[in-house]
Order: C-alpha cells, then sequence, then structure tokens
C-alpha cells in the first residue's frame, strides 16, 4: 500500500511544526475524519478480532503476556466508555472479577507493575460502568502496593519496612520519596518510571473518583518523584533509579509508554489537585513526546516495538502513549493548540495503521506496514489507536 495524498500531507505539516517547536498543528492539513459512528465500527472490529484469543479459564489472551493481556481489558472498558455502548460490559467484568480471584492484588508473577496494568483496567472499568466491585479491586491494589512507596520519612531513615537493604535518602540532592518499587520481594532495589506512573495514575483517578485526598496526595508525591529524578532535557521519561546507590538504567532506555503513562497521570493530578502546574508539565512532555525522533521515523509514525514474527513487552508500550494522549485531550478541551496537535498524531498513527498495516480488522505490530496475518501482540497493540480515535479524530 502507499501514503494517499491525506496522510502524506498531515505527515508532513506534523514535521513542520515539530522542527518549529510549535504545539499546533492546523486542522485544515488533517485527513477529513470518518464519521465518529464508523470510527466506533472500526475499533470495535479490532476489539473482535482480538477476542476469541480468549482463554476463559484464565481471562487471559493467546499470543501475549499477563501485563498486556490486562490492556486489552483496559482498552475494551474504553472503547464502551467512548462509544456510549455495553457491548463489551460481559467480558470485561467477568474477566477482570476473574483474574483477581486467581490472584491476590492482580499480582501474579511478582511484579507491583503488572498489578497495576490490572487495577487500571479496573478502573477503567468502574468508568465505563460503575460497577463497584472493580472499584474496590483497584483499591486493593493500591493499598498493596502503598507499602513498596518510598514515604518521606522513609528516606530520610534511610528504610523500607518491606526491603532488606538500605535506601539512599537522596539522589543527586532530592529526596528519594514518592518513588515505587518495581517489585514485592525483599532484596530488588529498582524503582521504576512505569511502576510509579502506574501508581500515579491509579493515585490521581482514586483521588478524583472517592473524593479522598489521601489518593491525591500520593500522586503528588510520585509525580514529584519522576520529575526530580527521570526526566532528561528532551523531556523524555527515563527507566530505572536504584534505590540502594542511586545507579541508574542507561540513558538510552528511553521508552514511549513511559512518557506515556506520565502524561495520562498528569492529565488527571492537573485536575484533582487544582494545580495547574502540572497540567504544564504535561503539555510540555507531550509536545516533546510526540515530536521526537526517539521512537518515530521521519514520516511520523511510531516504530518502537515492530515486532512482525514475535512477541516481546515492547510491542505493547507504544499504545500506552496513545492512551495518555487521549487522557490529555479529554482533560484540556479548551486548549485549542494541545488537541489540535493530538488530534494530528493520532491521525498518523489511525492512517498508518489503516493504509500500510492492515488486513482486513487486523493490524501489524509494525505500523509503518507492511500488512501480514493476524498476531495477537499486533493487534493489542493497534488497538488503544483505534479506540481513541473514537474521539481525537
Amino acid at each position: 500500500m502507499r501514503l494517499t495524498s491525506n496522510f502524506a500531507l498531515l505527515v508532513s505539516t506534523l514535521i513542520s511544526a515539530a522542527a518549529a517547536q510549535d504545539l499546533g498543528v492546523p486542522l485544515s492539513n488533517s485527513a477529513t475524519p470518518a464519521p465518529k459512528s464508523e470510527r466506533i465500527t472500526i475499533a470495535q472490529n479490532a476489539i473482535d478480532q482480538m477476542t476469541p484469543q480468549l482463554v476463559s479459564s484464565t481471562g487471559e489472551f493467546n499470543g501475549i503476556g499477563y501485563w498486556q493481556s490486562g490492556n486489552v481489558w483496559s482498552v475494551m472498558a474504553n472503547q464502551d466508555w467512548l462509544a456510549a455502548t455495553t457491548t463489551n460490559q460481559a467480558l470485561v467484568v467477568n474477566n477482570l472479577n476473574l483474574v483477581f480471584s486467581r490472584w491476590q492484588h492482580y499480582d501474579q508473577f511478582g511484579f507491583n507493575d503488572d498489578a497495576m496494568w490490572w487495577a487500571q483496567a479496573a478502573l477503567y472499568g468502574y468508568r465505563a460502568y460503575k460497577d463497584t466491585n472493580l472499584l474496590a479491586h483497584a483499591v486493593d491494589v493500591w493499598t498493596h502496593v502503598t507499602g513498596y512507596v518510598i514515604t518521606a520519612a522513609q528516606a530520610s531513615a534511610g528504610k523500607n519496612p518491606n526491603k532488606s537493604f538500605n535506601i539512599e535518602p537522596t539522589c543527586n540532592g532530592v529526596t528519594m520519596a514518592g518513588g515505587v518499587f518495581w517489585r514485592p520481594t525483599t532484596d530488588d532495589t529498582a524503582i521504576n518510571s512505569i511502576t510509579t506512573g502506574l501508581y500515579l495514575t491509579l493515585s490521581a483517578f482514586l483521588g478524583e473518583y472517592t473524593g479522598n485526598a489521601t489518593y491525591t496526595n500520593a500522586a503528588i508525591l510520585s509525580a514529584n518523584w519522576i520529575k526530580n529524578h527521570n526526566i532528561n532535557a528532551n523531556d523524555l521519561v527515563l527507566d530505572t533509579v536504584n534505590a540502594n546507590d542511586c545507579s541508574t538504567s542507561p540513558a538510552s532506555w528511553i521508552f514511549t509508554y513511559n512518557t506515556g503513562k506520565y502524561i495520562e497521570g498528569l492529565s488527571v493530578l492537573g485536575v484533582t489537585s487544582g494545580d495547574s502546574s502540572w497540567t504544564s508539565m504535561m503539555i510540555n512532555l507531550l509536545n516533546s513526546a510526540v515530536k521526537t525522533n526517539v521512537w518515530q521515523g521521519s514520516n511520523g509514525v511510531i516504530t518502537e516495538g515492530a515486532s512482525p514474527t514475535a512477541n516481546n513487552d515492547a510491542v505493547g508500550f507504544k499504545s500506552v502513549l496513545i492512551r495518555g494522549l487521549h487522557e490529555a485531550w479529554t482533560r484540556n478541551p479548551s486548549n485549542t493548540a494541545l488537541t489540535t496537535l493530538i488530534h494530528s498524531y493520532g491521525d498518523v498513527q489511525y492512517n498508518a495503521l489503516l493504509e500500510l498495516a492492515a488486513t482486513g480488522n487486523t493490524y501489524s505490530s509494525s505500523w509503518a506496514g507492511p500488512p501480514q496475518a493476524f498476531t495477537s501482540w499486533g493487534q493489542l497493540a493497534a488497538l488503544d489507536v483505534m479506540t481513541s480515535n473514537i474521539d481525537t479524530n
């Protein structure tokens, strides 16, 4: 397949704006959107290609990992929320309940981020269906993971009660309070941005839904940890800091989902905290995320996680960025420059999938193509693009 003239023009405009560090992209240069009803159908058709892979006894999907399966339920709940339908409700609710009954705190393998991917799916389910049982699942996971968050007092004392080693009170002269340990084991020292960003986002949503300031304050503490420790000079979120000695992951470890989840969390926190500085920071990071050459090609299409022959974790990263951009779009309707930028960037990914990577209603994990036969991981990666564009297109 080749790029249509509308798609090529949209890409050209987005790249020009990036070069100028211009927040907005003129809507007149975007492809003409399909009617909303058609976009809803396209997104649901993509979901319907995924559901036959469901393993009914586990609540997970063939061909992808545990945390990735949680993200399928996330997008299915969000599809119903955005389309104002209940098409996926029974599957989403029943399987989120099933998996919660199988694994305490949604933690199958001993990773706090895994547990929170599923808790986030439960929160999206609560948002879509007002099912208080799903909200309770999310609260349970939040309570469990909170034991692995460094409090201000723990940072000062250099000790978390669930860890067997001493913590550096500060790294680069800044408190380690707010960092969330990747694993709930006594000896693992890693604090990473995705685990902390998930906790931030979970906390911010729970603060919004319950009105309990405890959650909002927890979100602020973790937002500050990422702000103070794990953002590079280009406003992209880095990966890991080890709490025992302040050593870090390589500077080249820059992944879409770290920035994407932070964008989502800040989008919610800017509203729930009443502190507009979080929204301002989110906009700066988002502007960088959609214009960096770290994870997208010269045509503007995300290249990260293109893996036609085998699943890997990175395949699922880019969908988290798209979901974060959608949350920013939802929370800032009066910021026309921002919503236009998100619309345009989303259109690039959406049209790439439809024109370059599609085989019927299935999609390659390589969004720039070529099309290929169905894979669970390719479909997973595409679902958030299809569902988010119900709104942003």
